[in-house]
């Protein structure tokens, strides 16, 4: 369902003395995500996490290489087609402060082209979901950051689409809204959709996830299942795994 093919993404910095280098935030990544499939994006912070994603939404071009989207066998060239079947999480992405959650899934809804009637049926079920019943009707300007947070998951969610990209998707929750949100993806797993999902939650990883895949700057160290992942690095966790591979890698830079 999505195909990423030699990735690299180029960006400039400043070093010193007003010295422009460039490097690779994605540095010549290929990987495939089949369909009822959750796929573990990890790496420490500046492994390209976010920067892989943005891509594989289509939020952002890559300097090189590709990206082929299919849904139901075929595959979907137009960009703006191909976020109607993507519901993308960023940690910061911004809502509009003066709606209402429940303005806001509407207006979501109309853009995706969904009946009325069934935009006020996913609201209510999301609205159970992520336990939003008490503040759906108030200004999102006026919400708690893990309030704000569920309102943004929301938004990914009423079209109901058959490609999650989640970066983050947990940050600032309640165990209670966590738990219901992981609960969430495995279902969405069993009806055949495909799950990518970046998170520093190691246990959150290793519960969810049918492969892990790790960067580390701006590549791939590792593409395994949680389990042959730990027999691979000798240990007993996800977090000790990520923990031993980090470490292998620097070590392996410095000789």
């Amino acid at each position: 369902m999505i195909h990423a093919r030699n990735l690299v993404k180029t960006f400039t910095r400043n070093e010193k003395k007003n010295k422009k280098v460039e490097f690779n935030a994605v540095d010549g990544i290929s990987f495939e995500v089949g369909e009822g499939e959750i796929v573990g994006i990890l790496g420490p912070n500046g492994a390209g996490k976010t920067t892989l994603l943005r891509m594989l939404s289509k939020l952002m071009k890559p300097t090189a290489g590709g990206v082929s989207i299919t849904v139901n066998g075929e595959e979907i060239t137009d960009d703006i087609e191909i976020k109607r079947h993507i519901g993308y999480l960023s940690g910061n992405t911004k809502l509009y402060g003066r709606l209402s959650a429940r303005e806001l899934l509407t207006m979501i809804g109309t853009i995706c082209k969904m009946p009325d009637e069934e935009i006020e049926k996913r609201i209510e079920e999301i609205s159970q979901l992520l336990d939003m019943e008490k503040f759906i009707d108030n200004r999102i300007e006026k919400l708690s950051t893990g309030q704000t947070q569920r309102a943004s998951i929301a938004r990914c969610l009423i079209h109901s689409p058959e490609i999650y990209i989640f970066d983050e998707p947990t940050l600032g929750l309640d165990i209670i809204s966590s738990a219901a949100i992981i609960e969430f993806m495995k279902g969405e797993r069993e009806k055949g959709k495909t799950v990518l999902y970046s998170t520093h939650y190691m246990e959150e990883a290793e519960y969810l996830c049918d492969r892990i895949i790790m960067l580390h700057k701006g590549k791939i160290i590792c593409d395994l299942t949680p389990e042959d992942l730990k027999k691979q690095t000798g240990t007993d966790s996800i977090r000790d795994a990520f923990n031993t591979l980090i470490r292998q890698e620097d070590m392996g830079n410095e000789s």
